[in-house]
């Protein structure tokens, strides 16, 4: 069963893009509808009761009505968001929906917003709404049983000990058929997704300028700073040291 079974929409209330600025924080009181947002670039850490979700390109987010939390522009980037109601409740915190390519739900959201803005046609936006509905449902039929290992994942990336059984048992399904599963959608493991998150997150750090590189290395869950800026360069093409230089962020 998935978020969307039986889902009745009574509403569309708006359809907008959000032009997120890197380093925004927000806080969010009691929201007002239920919300599905896509990323066209950039990306957004949602936090709830404790909880992080990540809004990139590679997931939709549902935004839960009626409750409180704080997002954080993690970088800039722009999101369409479809603000709607239902019939009857539908999450009660945010749910990651990992989807392939972002293009085409961004096509149907540009659509919508000609229907919902310029031409005030109602059927023709619940069609084009119910038709992104069934498209994320297809996503969530098929891969949406990751969707507890990437949220843990995504919270606990840099610990040392997150092994397939572990990723497995949070989804109720098989290590074989979890290592299966990860590698049709992502094309790649989960220890080489894991890697791919601590690499993101020391560049996002480094970027900051503010953390000694042994610091970075213990954040991010390298074992220590040697293997870390050797496999940083490796992968990135230059050392921990020089990307900073590099990147660095100055704020006046």
């Amino acid at each position: 069963m998935n978020i969307f079974d039986g889902i009745v929409v009574t509403d569309i209330i708006s359809a907008f893009n959000v032009n997120s600025k890197e380093g925004r924080f927000d806080s969010i009181k009691n929201r007002a509808t239920y919300g599905l947002s896509f990323c066209i670039d950039g990306q957004i850490t949602y936090t709830h009761n404790g909880k992080e979700y990540v809004s990139n390109k590679s997931c939709a987010v549902i935004l839960p009505k009626g409750k409180s939390y704080t997002l954080r522009g993690d970088r800039a980037g722009t999101f369409p968001v479809i603000n709607f109601d239902c019939l009857a409740p539908l999450c009660d915190t945010h749910t990651v929906i990992p989807i392939d390519d972002a293009a085409p739900f961004v096509s149907d959201f540009n659509l919508l917003c000609v229907a919902v803005r310029i031409e005030k046609d109602r059927a023709k936006a619940m069609s084009i709404f119910y038709g992104i509905i069934h498209k994320l449902s297809r996503g969530i039929s098929d891969f949406g049983v990751l969707t507890p290992a990437l949220d843990f994942v995504k919270s606990n990336f840099a610990a040392f000990d997150i092994s397939n059984s572990v990723l497995a048992e949070k989804c109720g399904i098989s290590e074989v058929y979890f290592r299966r599963l990860f590698f049709d959608k992502f094309k790649i493991t989960p220890k080489q997704y894991i890697i791919g998150l601590r690499l993101d997150k020391a560049k996002q750090i480094l970027s900051g300028g503010e953390m000694k590189i042994s610091e970075v290395a213990e954040e991010c869950g390298f074992t220590n700073p040697y293997h870390f800026t050797r496999f940083f360069k490796e992968k990135v093409g230059i050392t921990p040291g020089e990307y900073m230089r590099k990147n660095r962020t100055f704020y006046l």
